[in-house]
């Protein structure tokens, strides 16, 4: 059976990426090492929380004896890299941590990697990184691996300088690594700060939907669940040291989006009680800084070598996804009041 020590499990991608190694596949075991922000919910992975295959590592990737001690100890035979603050308001208002935890964490991580390796041991390490690193699109193109790295806001350059660290560790010592850079994700357990989640919530609620700019920005928009199955292929069959875009080719403008959203929710529940559409809730707000106008990802690369494509076109994915939410408003009620932290404050504090 095959270790693989996912860190930010406990996260969107991370947890949806392991229950996809539990559910769908055979001959995994995963060590999910997790420090529990206000981002990680530990009801992400509540479903498998008892499963002998599974276990969790409280913990921060920048504690190197902490580490040092998972790997020698449970001896993956790979290590995903999801461990990030990745939410690009937060990083205009508090870089800081971003740079704590994508940059410094990231190094040490690699450098308990490269003593783990060089003790022996054969493992391959997956980076999990964004688009954003190639900076903002015109009206046309497409970004591809060979795209000039031109971050515009300080998550995406942490996650630009994450990526530099571990190209560097595989090319000067030799270590098995390979980086992956995804568009947009969305789909189930995704932190309701981010758009999709945001304005299903807000819609919800009858609260307001705010839109920044005039909408126009546009974003490429990949199911997370397709985007899983690109990491585990990826993580078992990409040469050392190769690097793949991920993206659904899925592109629509961020207004669209919440107007599409407003009307499969209207189409499903009604009007609000007081008879208004949902798109009546939308307000234009003032534009996010540094805001890039267009991400688009050409997954040519990922196709032709690993075969891999994705299943989910946006009208699906969108369906399922407000599914979700409206199966789950427990979930989102848990997180809306903070009381899904109860528990690791109770035994972490």
């Amino acid at each position: 059976m095959k270790t693989v020590l996912v860190t930010g499990g406990l996260g969107f991608i991370g947890s949806n990426f392991i229950r996809l190694l539990l559910n769908n596949f055979s001959g995994y075991r995963v060590v999910n090492l997790d420090i529990a922000t206000y981002a990680g919910n530990p009801e992400n992975l509540k479903d498998i929380a008892e499963d002998s295959r599974y276990l969790f590592a409280h913990g921060d990737i920048g504690n190197r004896k902490l580490v040092d001690k998972l790997l020698h100890t449970e001896k993956p035979d790979f290590i995903i890299n999801f461990a990030a603050e990745s939410h690009v308001d937060r990083s205009i208002t508090g870089p800081a941590a971003f740079i704590e935890t994508n940059i410094v964490g990231t190094f040490t991580m690699l450098e308990a990697y490269r003593s783990y390796c060089d003790a022996g041991n054969k493992c391959r390490f997956l980076q999990v990184s964004t688009d954003e690193v190639y900076g903002s699109l015109g009206a046309t193109g497409y970004f591809t691996e060979t795209t000039p790295y031109s971050p515009n806001s300080p998550y995406a350059a942490s996650k630009a300088s994450a990526d530099h660290l571990v190209r560097a560790y595989h090319h000067t010592y030799k270590l098995d690594t390979m980086i992956t850079n995804c568009s947009n994700n969305y789909g189930p357990l995704q932190f309701p700060e981010k758009l999709i989640p945001l304005m299903i919530s807000n819609a919800l609620e009858g609260l307001e939907l705010p839109v920044y700019g005039d909408g126009k920005n546009v974003r490429d928009w990949l199911y997370v669940e397709d985007h899983c199955r690109a990491l585990e292929l990826v993580m078992n069959q990409a040469k050392s040291g190769e690097t793949y875009n991920v993206g659904g080719r899925n592109e629509m403008e961020n207004i669209e989006l919440v107007k599409l959203l407003c009307n499969s929710l209207d189409r499903r529940l009604g009007p609000l009680p007081d008879g208004r559409k949902r798109t009546e809730l939308i307000k234009f707000v003032g534009d996010r800084k540094g805001h890039d106008q267009r991400y688009a990802i050409d997954a040519d690369k990922i196709r032709k070598d690993l075969g891999w494509e994705p299943m989910t076109n946006l009208d699906q994915g969108m369906e399922m996804t407000i599914d979700w939410y409206l199966d789950n408003q427990d979930w989102l009620n848990q997180v809306r009041d903070g009381s899904y932290r109860q528990y690791y404050q109770e035994m972490y504090g």
